[in-house]
């Protein structure tokens, strides 16, 4: 069906040529059944809906109206193109509904890139929320770390990318913009028959003297590390690991202790998890859209389901 208009008639073979406007003034003209009418309900003239019609019937190549005394009558092929037309207005105002829910987040797709702990902790509870909120908004998942997040939203292939705000670009790069999102407080894991596993008000400085277990290098290396000097010692790594179910498994055997993010903690039996005091670390999660795809309102949507509650202060 095409449905832009050029001038000329319908040569033989070519493709006719339907104008939704001027389908409506036929479909008015039949449940009006005059053409006074027609023009009054629409407000025209009856001379400019009489024009419409005749254009409408030479480019259709039908006739579309015939005498009836001092009124006309739809022809049998004015009733065959209403016939389709009235499908076509209904999809038409499918399509409306579904455009409106678009602008108002109601429906779409957004496509989220997110780092291993923020999908089963941030990503998967928004979705389940948004599907009883907004069942139309589709969020495909896809788990990335940082730099491969921020390649495939530059390439357009994500519209959010979560990442920890230590491994996000610069905020003066021009493709992205940066929205903190919430700040996520590392806690310790102890065995549970350590001494201090029930001691009040633990310090990260009360564990300067115990076996470490981290990664041997990375991301999360560096902020273990950066952890404990900031609160005056260096660790001493007794043991290397990177997954989180290895590294709980050695806290629990007693083997050492390790922080660990509030987002990753899993209850372990032998696993004691301890927030710290005054000396608590954390780490900051970011999002990042595209330069001006923040305004987009499946964005918005989840961007506020995401986080749903303050920052921790």
């Amino acid at each position: 069906m095409n449905a832009h208009a050029h001038d000329g008639g319908s040569g033989a073979g070519a493709p006719h040529e339907w104008d939704i406007r001027k389908l409506h003034i036929l479909r008015t003209l039949r449940e009006r059944g005059t053409v006074t009418a027609t023009a009054g309900v629409l407000g025209m003239t009856p001379s400019a809906v009489s024009q419409q019609l005749t254009n409408l019937a030479r480019r259709l190549g039908v006739t579309l109206l015939e005498a009836d005394g001092r009124r006309v009558r739809l022809t049998g092929a004015a009733h065959l193109v209403l016939r389709h037309a009235e499908a076509v207005f209904a999809q038409l105002e499918r399509a409306d509904a579904e455009l409106a829910e678009y602008l108002h987040g109601e429906a779409g797709e957004v496509r989220v890139a997110a780092f291993a702990t923020a999908v089963p902790a941030l990503v998967v509870p928004a979705v389940l929320r948004l599907r009883e909120s907004h069942p139309g908004l589709a969020v495909r998942v896809r788990e990335a770390e940082a730099a491969e997040a921020y390649e495939l939203l530059a390439a357009g292939a994500v519209d959010l990318a979560l990442s920890l705000a230590a491994h996000a670009p610069s905020t003066r790069d021009p493709r992205f913009t940066l929205l903190p999102l919430l700040t996520d407080p590392l806690d310790v894991a102890l065995p549970a028959g350590h001494p201090l596993a029930a001691a009040p008000g633990l310090r990260l400085a009360d564990l300067a003297a115990e076996p470490w277990i981290f990664g041997g290098s990375g991301p999360w290396s560096e902020i273990t590390t950066a952890a404990c000097e900031a609160a005056g010692f260096v660790p001493e790594q007794a043991h290397s690991a990177s997954g989180w179910t290895a590294i709980l498994a050695m806290v629990g055997a007693g083997m050492g202790v390790a922080l660990v993010p509030r987002m990753a903690s899993v209850s372990r039996p032998g696993v004691v998890m301890r927030e710290l005091g005054e000396d608590r670390p954390c780490r900051h999660v970011v999002a990042a859209v595209r330069r001006g795809g923040q305004g987009a309102p499946g964005v918005r949507r989840v961007l506020t389901e995401l986080a749903p509650t303050p920052p921790v202060p």
